[in-house]
């Protein structure tokens, strides 16, 4: 498997080493926010990736009419019902809802399984300018800021965006090259103050400022529900105390890792993202003993 820290970046961050007398109450609270009629395993990926990832509690705002389905998935996530439109989505109105249960949130992550729809639009872009905590935006998320990309200089706290190429083509409104795209994803960050996680082959990590590439993963994570599991690890990361940035290039590291060791049982063509959420112990544990 490929060096974490090869030449020219910054050595792999790390999450503080848990002390003897620790409580979950240290390791900080990851709301996430998603989930659709027909969608509901998304927003349970990544709650569970969220709990293998340490977060202390991990809690699930989803349309009420999937919230029994999303909390028989796992039953160490809580789940919280959100009001819902009539076919099965997050309603526009469950803004306030969210809004105070991110109150009592350390991270908020927003986009896995909500689908989308005019109310959608604006709900997303409120808690993008209004929630004053850490967010991480994948999935129908970010489709909503690309229908509103005025709003993307407006952050209201830190801000991690994690597109895929055609998530990222509709965020620029363009479609470019790799290299093109790679220096557009440096100046959207710089420009708008967020992070962004390009994803792909050697995933771009950066602010505008910092950039790193990431060296891990293999066509095997090509399915869907691999970006969910990401969006659960970063913020579960980001949870114990790292920076967003930080929190993207460990997490992107550890699931491309994750996926690495899945793929030596399963081959790349049977993985499917739960097997990344088994494989993160084992990837946590590998990274830990290179660190040494």
């Amino acid at each position: 498997m490929d060096d974490p820290n090869p030449p020219g970046q910054p050595p792999l961050p790390q999450i503080p080493k848990r002390p003897a007398d620790a409580h979950k109450g240290l390791f900080g609270t990851a709301l996430i926010v998603g989930g659709s009629r027909g969608m509901s395993g998304a927003v349970a990926l990544a709650g569970m990736a969220a709990l293998r990832g340490g977060a202390g509690l991990v809690r699930l705002a989803v349309a009420e009419p999937i919230l029994d389905t999303v909390a028989g998935f796992e039953p160490s996530y809580m789940t919280v019902p959100l009001p819902a439109d009539p076919q099965g989505r997050v309603a526009e109105q469950a803004g306030e809802t969210i809004l105070e249960l991110a109150e009592a949130a350390t991270v908020l992550a927003l986009g896995p399984g909500i689908d989308h729809s005019e109310g959608l639009t604006r709900l997303v872009g409120r808690l993008y300018r209004e929630c004053p905590k850490p967010m991480v935006i994948d999935a129908d998320g970010l489709n909503a800021l690309s229908a509103q990309r005025e709003i993307l200089p407006q952050p209201g706290g830190p801000r991690l965006l994690t597109p895929h190429p055609g998530e990222f083509a509709r965020l620029v409104d363009a479609r470019l090259g790799d290299g093109e795209r790679r220096a557009a994803a440096v100046d959207l960050a710089s420009r708008c103050g967020v992070v962004v996680v390009l994803k792909g082959q050697r995933t771009l990590i950066t602010d505008g400022t910092h950039t790193a590439t990431n060296t891990t993963g293999n066509p095997g994570l090509a399915t869907g529900g691999t970006g969910d599991v990401l969006t659960g690890l970063i913020t579960a990361l980001a949870c114990q105390g790292l920076s967003l940035l930080n929190a993207a290039r460990l997490g992107v590291y550890l699931h491309g890792l994750a996926g690495d060791l899945a793929v030596e049982r399963f081959g790349e063509t049977a993985m499917i993202a739960s097997d990344l959420i088994s494989f993160l112990p084992a990837a946590f544990q590998a990274a830990g003993r290179r660190d040494k």
